[in-house]
């Protein structure tokens, strides 16, 4: 009787190596890719084993760039204060920046991709003018602000007038004929939501990013990876320019040095 064991198999779409090549997506990697593809394109037929049209690459990288760096964000500043304490351990500054990325930010890619595919996925048939995107638009907002929510991808901190990246980004949509039926309902509620919360909120790149996202077919459980590979890129921007020109120690020392002490009961005073 044969004492042979059956020899395990570990199936992958996506890259192997043998002692003279490697092979990614099917392809050579050193012949068929480098000089070929750029990062983008990859990433994108990573992602979603399809890969890109001209098209779909340029809005796929325009969302990239405008994902990667917003300044000294919480990721942003959580990144060079890692390094100042971790210097030889770079990954360690890069992952603190990532961690970061959750609900108040980088998060509202996925959360608004997930919010506009839950309305269509109930919606039939889709609306077939603006008069009708509106109408859903309305429905929507109304019942977040009934039930005490926010919409997804609504205001920012910082562009109370106009995020420039969401007008770019539904463009460059139109442009390449992308423009799908998730941007059309992002629109619609950025035209309806002041007569239903009595003001006016800018639609948000990270709103708009996974308007672009879903219109383009990728996985919404997978949105936010998308973000937090752009943000990979301005992260280690951060630590470089932290390398060359350090401001992390001034951050900790503005911190530190005006901590004031508080009785943990609240009853007593602090010095000032």
């Amino acid at each position: 009787m044969s004492t042979d064991q059956p020899v395990p198999s570990f199936p992958t779409s996506l890259g192997t190596s043998e002692g003279t090549s490697i092979t990614l997506l099917g392809q050579d990697l050193a012949t068929d890719l480098m000089g070929h593809v750029s990062f983008g394109e990859l990433a994108y037929w990573l992602i979603t084993l399809r890969r890109p049209t001209p098209q779909q690459a340029r809005l796929f990288e325009a969302v990239l760039l405008g994902l990667a760096d917003h300044g000294f964000t919480p990721t942003a500043i959580a990144a060079r204060l890692t390094y100042l304490s971790a210097p030889d351990a770079i990954q360690g500054a890069l992952a603190a920046g990532i961690l970061g990325g959750g609900a108040r930010f980088l998060g509202v890619t996925e959360d608004t991709g997930r919010f506009l595919a839950g309305l269509l996925a109930t919606t039939d048939p889709r609306p077939a003018d603006e008069a009708g995107w509106d109408a859903l638009a309305r429905r929507a907002v109304a019942d977040r602000a009934v039930a005490g929510q926010f919409v997804p991808g609504l205001g920012h901190p910082v562009h109370k007038e106009g995020d420039p990246r969401t007008p770019r980004i539904i463009g460059i949509a139109r442009e390449e004929g992308l423009y799908g039926p998730h941007l059309a309902l992002f629109e619609a509620i950025g035209r309806v939501h002041p007569e239903i919360l009595g003001k006016r909120l800018p639609l948000n790149g990270a709103g708009v990013s996974g308007a672009a996202l879903a219109d383009l077919g990728l996985p919404l459980e997978l949105l936010r990876g998308v973000v937090l590979l752009a943000r990979c890129a301005g992260l280690l921007g951060h630590v470089a320019e932290e390398i060359r020109r350090p401001v992390a120690n001034s951050i900790y020392l503005a911190v530190d040095r005006n901590a004031v002490y508080i009785p943990p009961n609240g009853t007593g005073t602090a010095d000032t």
